[in-house]
């Protein structure tokens, strides 16, 4: 290792969603690509009416997208065809891409009709409700935004979030409930390095290496929007979330990152401040 390499902590837990706003899929190890974690938002699900990506970030069109829980039926290979994914229906009964009524059968569950496609949709767009909040720039609106040409992505392709941050939160706003899955991150850091704090802003502009070949950039914040606040099973709806975010951290949570360089990774990795 270089001596100008700082441990910053080990990986956690990782984490592929492989339909863009529906509940993922927890990883032991994970193929790191140009375009992120294989196999991560390469489903998505397109409004039969007006063509714009689904996207849980407008609760209000789409209330029920955390009651879907998505995850691939093989390991994703890069450059091969992305393998069928298997959606968990609210009811617990299993659908899988590669059935012919699956489009019919989701319609039916969301009540409105919608396209699974794994295609990318070009000129993408996707719709936000932001929530009544003091501090945000938008409140109690809707406003649309584009994709990434040629993904599923709303922003960075890699999210990054410590269980520091997730300690700070905590402090902050200890009514709340802060389980990974709420915040939808792709890899969790156990900070073993003893800071404290919103750790990763810190890390805006630099790299971190990851186990034996993996190098990423990190870009920019995650901020966040009313996901945060939605229930997800048992986890309640608690608009405090983003409140505390607002109030403590402009909105941020984490950091998004691009892919330097690929590799493979594995829970319990050296993470490394280049």
């Amino acid at each position: 290792m270089a001596s100008s390499q700082k441990i910053v902590g080990s990986t956690l837990s990782l984490w592929r969603y492989p339909v863009k706003s529906v509940m993922g899929e927890e990883l032991y190890a994970a193929e790191v690509t140009a375009r992120g974690l294989a196999g991560d938002r390469a489903y998505a699900l397109v409004d039969g009416s007006d063509g714009k990506v689904v996207s849980a970030k407008n609760p209000r069109k789409w209330p029920d997208m955390f009651y879907l829980r998505a995850a691939l039926d093989a390991v994703p290979e890069a450059g091969a065809k992305v393998p069928p994914v298997r959606i968990t229906l609210p009811d617990g009964k299993l659908i899988t891409s590669d059935q012919p009524d699956i489009h019919q059968i989701l319609s039916r569950v969301l009540n409105r009709e919608v396209k699974l496609t794994a295609a990318a949709v070009p000129s993408a767009t996707c719709e936000a409700y932001w929530p009544d909040i003091e501090g945000l720039d938008r409140r109690n609106s809707v406003t649309e935004f584009g994709l990434p040409e040629g993904t599923f992505f709303d922003c960075g392709i890699v999210h990054i979030l410590t269980t520091a941050t997730l300690n700070k939160l905590r402090m902050l706003y200890p009514g709340g409930r802060y389980e990974v899955r709420r915040f939808r991150p792709n890899i969790v850091l156990d900070a073993t390095n003893g800071e404290e704090g919103f750790v990763e802003n810190a890390w805006i502009g630099k790299e971190l290496a990851i186990g034996e070949s993996v190098r990423l950039s990190i870009t920019r914040p995650c901020i966040r929007c009313v996901m945060t606040t939605l229930p997800q099973g048992d986890l309640p709806k608690d608009p405090g979330i983003l409140r505390s975010l607002v109030q403590h951290n402009q909105s941020g949570l984490g950091v998004y990152a691009a892919v330097l360089q690929g590799g493979r990774i594995c829970r319990g990795d050296s993470v490394r401040l280049v």
